[in-house]
């Protein structure tokens, strides 16, 4: 059973694993409240993972050690579980889902560990290692279904409190639960004054469902950005947990995730993956209320594979009003590009591209069609470099920017 003396065992093995993570202070992101980040993304492999599979690992006995531990994940927990076998000198085997970022699989085999690719996502892994399991007799190291795991990432809790004690509102990331069960566990014992608030992708909202419906219920599907946190089940453990000790689950849309990537890169030089972002993003987009609060992120991972990162930044960008993609309706004549020019050039928008179709489908035989890419600073400028087209005569057909 879950304790604050497991977890304050658990505090005093990790400090010989785990890189602090002081809290950082942003005005930036929130600027109604006061604001930490807890960067679990600078974490030794990157994620808070590590807590929970170093304490569990450190706990087995001889017997089991000896014959070596295996682990199903999507990248973070597994480089969490290599790290901690490599450093206790046992075996390791993971298995993780064929499609999982080439960066965490090429990592988590550097750190000694042998990968095993399956098809599917992160429930096909977890089947693949109960079966392994039976067969070779490993120790199973769960991703976050298990109370010594748990604990692990329960430390997390103890350090934000530790360094901020008069903290109202605490956003933690969940996928299977592990880190928001142990963390909300820690902070509502240490201080039941506290709002602890999960945050899940819209596309993989299990343990939200399950808290509503009042039992654990299983996805058909899960489809996000934020693959560390894509599961489609949350665990028994940490279903209770999180029913008993979060305050309220709320979602985030992918665009807010990539937002909030995009705005911790740009303010705070943070890398985070889309799981790590939840909690930022949640915060960003009033969630939840925070208008006057002391509130803190935990920001969980930061092991983003740099393939998709442009793609992220684009679809931030487009979120936030920073970018903007107008197709315009205007008079197939000299002279009729020189005027719309005129207009971006006084609401100091800057053109990114242009495409000219004169084979469009307006009815109109003498117009054609434009399709402009815009930087733009926020929300309000769009709306108002719109109106000053429409102001001289130009027809926007469409614009596409996120809602």
């Amino acid at each position: 059973m879950l304790t604050l003396d497991i977890i304050y065992k658990a505090r005093t093995v990790l400090s010989r694993v785990i890189r602090p993570t002081t809290l950082i202070r942003t005005e930036k992101l929130l600027p109604e409240a006061t604001l930490f980040l807890k960067p679990e993304n600078l974490q030794v492999t990157g994620s808070f993972k590590v807590r929970g599979a170093g304490f569990k690992i450190s706990q087995l006995s001889e017997e089991e050690r000896a014959r070596g531990v295996l682990a199903c994940s999507a990248g973070n927990h597994a480089q969490g579980v290599a790290l901690a076998a490599r450093r206790l000198g046992i075996k390791a085997l993971i298995c993780m889902p064929a499609g999982a970022p080439i960066s965490k699989v090429q990592a988590t085999r550097e750190l000694g560990a042998e990968v095993e690719l399956v098809p599917g996502i992160y429930d096909d892994a977890y089947e693949r290692a109960l079966e392994l399991e039976k067969e070779t007799g490993m120790t199973f190291i769960h991703p976050f279904d298990d109370e010594l795991v748990i604990a692990g990432q329960g430390t997390i809790g103890m350090e934000i409190l530790d360094e901020q004690p008069e903290l109202d509102i605490v956003f933690v990331p969940i996928g299977g639960g592990g880190l928001a069960a142990g963390t909300a566990y820690a902070l509502k014992t240490l201080k039941p004054s506290i709002k602890v608030v999960g945050v899940q992708a819209a596309g993989a909202a299990g343990m939200q469902e399950s808290v509503e419906r009042g039992k654990i219920v299983q996805l058909p599907n899960v489809l996000t950005i934020a693959d560390g946190i894509a599961v489609k089940e949350p665990g028994r453990h940490t279903f209770e947990l999180c029913q008993n000790y979060l305050d309220d689950i709320v979602t985030v849309s992918e665009d807010e995730i990539c937002a909030a990537i995009l705005a911790l890169i740009e303010h705070h030089k943070l890398a985070s993956e889309g799981a790590g972002a939840v909690s930022v993003a949640a915060a960003m987009f009033n969630k939840y209320p925070t208008a006057g609060k002391k509130v803190c992120c935990v920001v969980s991972g930061g092991n983003i594979d740099v393939t998709i990162l442009s793609r992220v930044i684009n679809r931030g960008l487009m979120k936030s009003g920073r970018t903007v993609e107008m197709l315009i309706e205007l008079p197939d004549r000299p002279g009729s590009l020189l005027g719309l020019s005129k207009v971006i050039v006084r609401y100091g928008a800057n053109i990114i591209s242009l495409h000219h179709e004169r084979n469009g489908e307006s009815p109109d035989v003498n117009s054609c069609n434009l399709r402009m890419v815009l930087e733009t600073r926020n929300k309000q400028h769009i709306e108002d470099i719109q109106k000053g087209i429409t102001e001289v005569g130009y027809t926007i057909l469409d614009t596409r920017a996120a809602n």
